[in-house]
């Protein structure tokens, strides 16, 4: 059995921690509630999901298994490094 608080939080701590890091970057934000759960919890996560991707495509590049090209208007480009043996995969 678990408290009355927290059975009703449930897994609620994740959300919190999203809105409040939202509004870290963002304190003058304010929204529905709609608007929250369409806008903020998308943005915060993607934010977040983001970070770690770019984490996971250096050490990629960085292992020499991706290559990283800069185009012209300053982006990078990710592709599979032409050093990189390429296995077939089973369809």
């Amino acid at each position: 059995m678990c408290e009355q608080q927290s059975c009703s939080r449930g897994g609620s701590g994740e959300i919190e921690n999203a809105v409040i890091t939202y509004l870290g970057s963002r304190p003058r934000a304010a929204d529905t509630l709609e608007g929250i759960v369409s806008w903020w919890l998308p943005l915060q996560r993607y934010e977040i999901a983001r970070v770690r991707i770019e984490t996971v495509l250096a050490h990629l590049v960085d292992a020499g298994v991706l290559r990283r090209d800069r185009l012209p208007d300053g982006a990078d480009l990710y592709a599979l490094d032409d050093k990189v043996e390429r296995t077939p995969h089973p369809h």
